[in-house]
């Protein structure tokens, strides 16, 4: 087992075998590994609020958005006030990382705390109809049972037990089969829609299927899909009466394609030819209907005079693609290098985590959630762990997370990625048939990626890659 830390207590501890096997290779770094284990443990820093309730807990995703898409990350052409503003009062991060290069398996890891590998067949986005892309999607895809498994442990079933009220709004992309719905894991209240590519107006995949559900039942609504999910997230809040605390997931589809801007509905049948073209003009007027939406969800809980017991997360799933920006990172969407994984990533927690603040040090998606079970006294159910770490304790007292191996695999059709970050080195493999090729890169000599040092590190190759190999038979799933 790799990194792995108690949501509940903040025990971390070091993994023998591991330190053990990198003491071997001279020169090169020794890391802290994470367990369960209490055995010479040393106690992480509390994020929690001090003697207050527990928080209320919005979670803000966006779909295919670019590292350098938000004027908060420099981008030169888009309009993000909102966010900007958010990134002012909270902590913006420079290094977060999506578990994956595409939507479904970095969702799926949001939401189990874990690498998406355990639960099998999630590493590539559900194609359009319920399709799986690459074998073991789908097998289980002919099974029915491609999706998140309901029996899974999850942080929304935990936030239930812990007396959340849950409310999700927006894209699922979890599963397409009645049995893998946002309902069956928690959630009271879900409005969206299920799949990846849903045309905006119309509210139909690229096939023609309609996708918008309300709960468990597909359902008709005119407007504009941005729109519809910032005002179902806004009414949520102006009417939350609950005395338990909120937990209320946005994940809008903006800026994913198809790529159409508010106000400019096309007739259906859009032609397939043209389902994913798309400029950049339009692209920037999408990420900015989405970037007003996000400050009527802030204005809201301002309203409701919530925002001083609210954590507020923001992230992207994966990079950028087509006219999205991820510069100055190379790569996009799909791919394991920097500009398909590396993502904008906002917390805002008033009273525990500092506003204004930058930190740049590695993070991963399933942290966030890690550190979500930490800042509501919670944990996984026994048996299950998290495969992140409380990093908010660590953004407060701004220093580096404990040193650690972070992995990525992602897999469509006959083409596999793998890779693995330690430290400022990060080797990646790519297998496209019968192609392969290696890389390796020092992050912090050359953030861009543009000097592969494979041929003159073949030490460092060799631990990295050895060190894949052994997450790979760590995180196999049993399905």
């Amino acid at each position: 087992m790799f990194v792995h830390v108690d949501s509940a207590n903040g025990t971390i501890t070091h993994k023998g075998w591991l330190g053990g096997f990198l003491r071997k290779v001279r020169g090169l770094p020794l890391v802290v590994f994470l367990t369960l284990g209490t055995v010479g443990g040393v106690e992480a820093r509390n994020s929690e609020s001090v003697g207050g309730p527990l928080p209320h807990i919005v979670v803000i995703v966006a779909d295919d958005l670019g590292w350098g898409d938000l004027g908060c990350y420099g981008c030169p052409d888009i309009r993000t006030p909102c966010l900007d503003r958010l990134a002012a009062e909270g902590v913006r991060f420079t290094q977060l990382y999506a578990n994956g290069p595409e939507c479904t398996p970095t969702r799926t890891a949001f939401f189990t705390a874990r690498y998406q590998q355990r639960v099998g067949g999630l590493e590539c986005a559900i194609g359009v109809g319920n399709v799986g892309r690459y074998d073991d999607a789908e097998r289980l895809a002919q099974q029915r049972q491609l999706g998140l498994p309901p029996e899974e442990a999850t942080l929304t079933r935990v936030l239930a037990t812990a007396g959340y009220r849950l409310v999700a709004v927006g894209k699922w992309h979890l599963g397409y089969e009645y049995h893998f719905l946002p309902r069956r894991f928690g959630f009271e209240y879900y409005f969206g829609c299920l799949g990846g590519a849903v045309d905006y107006f119309h509210h139909v995949e690229p096939d023609g299927t309609p996708m918008l559900y309300e709960n468990d039942d597909r359902v008709r609504r005119e407007g504009y899909m941005t729109d519809l999910i910032t005002g179902k997230a806004v009414d949520v809040i102006k009417n939350h009466m609950d005395p338990r605390p909120l937990f209320l997931y946005v994940a809008y589809t903006a800026p994913h394609s198809p790529y159409q801007a508010p106000g400019q509905k096309p007739p259906w049948p859009v032609p397939p030819e043209e389902q994913n073209k798309g400029t950049r003009e339009v692209y920037k007027a999408m990420v900015e209907r989405m970037d007003l939406g996000i400050g009527q969800i802030l204005d809201a809980l301002a309203e409701r005079d919530m925002v001083r017991n609210t954590l507020v997360i923001f992230f992207s799933d994966n990079g950028g693609t087509g006219p999205g920006r991820n510069a100055p990172f190379r790569g996009g969407k799909g791919g394991l290098f920097e500009g398909g994984i590396r993502v904008p990533g906002i917390v805002r927690w008033p009273g525990v985590l500092p506003s204004g603040r930058v930190y740049r040090y590695p993070v991963m998606t399933f942290d966030l959630s890690c550190s979500i079970l930490r800042a509501v006294k919670a944990s996984l159910p026994a048996g299950h762990w998290c495969d992140g770490i409380d990093i908010f304790s660590y953004v407060a007292a701004e220093e580096p997370p404990p040193d650690r191996p972070l992995f990525w695999r992602a897999r469509r059709g006959n083409r596999t990625w793998k890779a693995v970050r330690l430290g400022d080195w990060k080797y990646i493999l790519r297998i496209d048939g019968q192609k392969k090729e290696e890389f390796l890169f020092n992050l912090a000599n050359d953030p861009t990626e543009e000097q592969n040092l494979w041929a003159e590190e073949p030490e460092r190759v060799n631990m990295l890659r050895s060190l894949l190999e052994a997450w790979e038979r760590d995180v196999r799933s049993k399905r």
